[in-house]
Order: structure tokens, then C-alpha cells, then sequence
């Protein structure tokens, strides 16, 4: 007598199935906590905002004119840098250690992964920008307590700035890890985001200078033509948007529009949303090497 052995039962296989999204964020969530990178960017980013704010401070606290938030505008800017180092690190870092391959093995549909990185990213860069305005306040503290001063963060202009300078780091945060993400090796990234982001701003205001004749008296109201040309261009440029959130009703560069700070925030979300759908593209369409 032999016992009867059924047919096993067919194992469903839903075409794209895999993890839920929540599922994915969360697992990026741990691995970038999980990165000594992280917590270092993050501190260093923070620490420096703080000290060259309070060195800014006390170097103009002696001025007759000193007002203690003027210094918060000088120094904020400078902190996308380490959450644009930290983006490339994220669109990099499953590509330069071979992660990715057990990556895609649990999402089969990659795009999610992506999107979840810059989820993640963007909690990252918020939270090290709210840190980073307040180490600015805390800098400028020592400088207004010497001429025995309050900071008025209440006034016209400065809780504009400091809501612009945390848009603009996690615009930068994300704008940084597109490029990962895009070219998928660190040094490239970081060298393609250094060179738009730092090197042609300067390009451009070198060219400016070059078309214009150094003997005409300059008119702010009516710039020459390679002058107004050029702050257009850089305007429109990921730096030229940053600048616009952090100085709000500055008016513009001369000759070049007034995109204010919804424009400019626009603007940035664009250098954001263009690499990283042609980064979503790429992912999908093409094989991983």
C-alpha cells in the first residue's frame, strides 16, 4: 500500500510584488543611522554652523550698527555643503560597496528603493538644518550679551531666513543625492556636485566681469548686459535659489528677475526632481554594474 502523494500547491507570483514602501523607508531609515558617515556629517555640519556664526558675531559686535541676527545670514548658506556631501553619499553608497545586489533582490522594482532614500535624505537634512539654525542662534548669543543686546528673531526678515536656510539644506541634501544616485560612483558625484554648486557660480561671475568695461561707472538700477545676463543664469542655478531663501527680500541679483522665495524654492525643486526621475529612469531601464 502506497500512500497518495497530492499535487504541491502552485506558489502565486504577483508580478512586482515585494516589500511595502513603509517597509522599504524604514530599512533605508536604519542603514543610514546605522553609518558612522551619518552622525559625523550631521555634528560636523552642525558644530561649524555654530562656530563660524559666533566668530562672525563678535567680529562685527563692534560695530555701531551691530545687529546680532545679521550674522545668521552669513554663515547659514555655507551648511549645504554637508548635507550635499551626505545626499551623494546615500545615492552612492549601495553602488561603491555592492549592497545594491541584495538590494534589488528584496525590491524587485527598484524606484522604491530610490524614493525611500530620498525620503529618508530629506528627514536627515531637515533635522540637520533645524540643528544648524539653532546653533546660528546659540552662536550670535555671546556677541549680543556683550553689547548687552537681545536677538530679535521676531523681526522683519528672520524667521523667513531661518525657514529658508532649513528648505535650502534639504534641498540640497536631496539635489546631492540625485547626482548619487545618477552617476552611482562617489568621486564623480561629489565632483559633478562641487562644480555646480561651487565652481560655476565664480565661472559665471568671472565672465560677468570679463564683458564688462572696467572703466564705466556701475549702475545697480541699469547693469551692463553680460552683467544682467549672467545674474539671470545664476539666478536659475541651485546656489542662486539658496541665495534667494536665505536673504528674503533681497530683491534679486541686478538685472535678473525677482523670483522671491516660492520661485526660488521651485527652482531648486527642479535641479532636484530632474536628475532624480532621469536617476529613476535609469534604474529601471537599465542593468546595475
Amino acid at each position: 500500500m502506497s500512500a497518495a502523494v497530492g499535487s504541491p500547491t502552485p506558489r502565486t507570483v504577483v508580478a512586482g510584488s515585494g516589500p511595502s514602501f513603509a517597509r522599504v523607508v524604514r530599512a533605508e531609515w536604519t542603514k543610514l543611522l546605522g553609518l558612522r558617515s551619518t552622525h559625523v556629517v550631521v555634528v560636523a555640519t552642525v558644530g561649524l554652523v555654530g562656530f563660524l556664526t559666533h566668530l562672525s558675531a563678535s567680529a562685527s559686535s563692534g560695530d555701531p550698527g551691530f545687529v546680532p541676527t545679521r550674522g545668521l545670514a552669513d554663515v547659514l548658506p555655507l551648511a549645504f555643503l554637508g548635507v550635499l556631501v551626505l545626499g551623494v553619499l546615500v545615492g552612492t553608497g549601495e553602488y561603491s560597496t555592492g549592497t545594491f545586489r541584495t538590494t534589488f533582490a528584496a525590491v524587485p522594482r527598484r524606484v522604491p528603493v530610490l524614493l525611500a532614500q530620498a525620503v529618508v535624505t530629506a528627514a536627515v537634512a531637515l533635522w540637520t538644518g533645524v540643528l544648524s539654525v539653532a546653533a546660528a542662534v546659540l552662536g550670535i548669543l555671546p556677541a549680543a550679551a556683550s553689547r548687552a543686546m537681545t536677538p530679535d528673531l521676531a523681526a522683519a526678515g528672520v524667521p523667513a531666513l531661518l525657514l529658508g536656510s532649513v528648505v535650502f539644506l534639504v534641498g540640497a541634501g536631496l539635489l546631492g543625492l540625485a547626482v548619487g544616485a545618477l552617476l552611482r560612483r562617489p568621486v564623480p558625484a561629489l565632483v559633478a556636485a562641487v562644480v555646480l554648486l561651487l565652481v560655476a557660480p565664480v565661472v559665471l561671475s568671472f565672465a560677468a566681469e570679463a564683458g564688462n568695461d572696467p572703466m564705466a561707472v556701475y549702475d545697480p538700477e541699469n547693469p551692463p548686459a553680460a552683467t544682467a545676463a549672467v545674474n539671470t543664469v545664476e539666478s536659475f542655478t541651485p546656489v542662486g535659489a539658496g541665495a534667494a531663501l536665505t536673504n528674503p527680500g533681497g530683491g534679486g541679483l541686478d538685472g535678473a528677475p525677482d523670483l522671491g522665495a516660492g520661485g526660488s524654492a521651485l527652482v531648486l525643486a527642479a535641479w532636484v526632481a530632474v536628475p532624480l526621475t532621469v536617476a529613476a529612469f535609469r534604474l529601471r531601464r537599465r542593468d546595475l554594474v
